[in-house]
């Protein structure tokens, strides 16, 4: 072999090992920032977590809900969280959201005692305010919001306007892709509702929009 089919040999070789290294690197230090995170996670203990609903739509859960519900099982799987409230009316579809989730949490191994559903809300300001006074109900002290970071940033002035004490735990997505998941099989006839008509067809775009914006919501005292 020639020294310059050597050389060139060698300098691959030494380029392989550094693509390697660097990405052996980046690996751990995912899994590194992941457990820092999650330790800082762990300074904080929620009685309860609320966690907005999406539609459901027939055979099983898309991304988002899947998302919503893995991380509401992380977090009460590492003790952040001691219990959950998953929230939703049957808005777009036929299944109550709230209970949907809570089917699902179960499958994945939340105790059923863990697991509250409010079925009221309609939109992500109303899971906001009528899950937490479900909590107020049930006697927690420290609720949180744990939803992906965009809704969790846009209910954050509902909070204020409705002088909600809520702690916020977004959604990590780096830990959220470290879990192994799978798609628990439930029977979504528990959360049927007959008969139904998508929030469209019964009230007016000016009706939604206020209750985009948290105008349709019925205070407590």
């Amino acid at each position: 072999m020639s020294t310059k089919i050597s050389i060139f040999l060698s300098f691959v070789l030494v380029i392989i090992g550094i693509l390697f290294f660097y990405s052996c690197s980046r690996k751990t230090s995912k899994i590194e920032k992941s457990r820092i995170k999650e330790a800082a996670l762990k300074k904080e203990i929620y009685d309860a977590i609320i966690i907005p609903g999406v539609p459901f739509n027939q055979p099983k859960w898309d991304n988002i809900m899947k998302a919503r519900v893995y991380w509401s099982y992380y977090l009460y799987k590492i003790g952040v969280a001691k219990n959950v409230i998953y929230s939703g009316s049957a808005v777009y579809t036929p299944f109550k959201e709230g209970v949907i989730m809570a089917l699902y949490a179960e499958a994945l191994g939340i105790p059923k005692e863990n697991i509250f559903s409010e079925t009221i809300a309609e939109h992500g300001s109303e899971n906001l305010y009528y899950s937490y006074k479900l909590g107020e109900k049930q006697g927690f002290k420290k609720i949180g919001l744990a939803s992906d970071p965009l809704q969790t940033k846009t209910l954050v002035r509902y909070a204020k306007k409705f002088n909600l004490t809520v702690g916020y735990l977004p959604i990590n997505f780096g830990i959220l892709d470290s879990m192994p998941k799978t798609d628990p099989v439930i029977d979504p006839r528990k959360a049927y509702v007959k008969p139904f008509v998508a929030l469209p067809d019964r009230k007016g775009m000016f009706y939604r929009l206020k209750g985009t914006f948290g105008k349709n919501i019925k205070v407590e005292n």
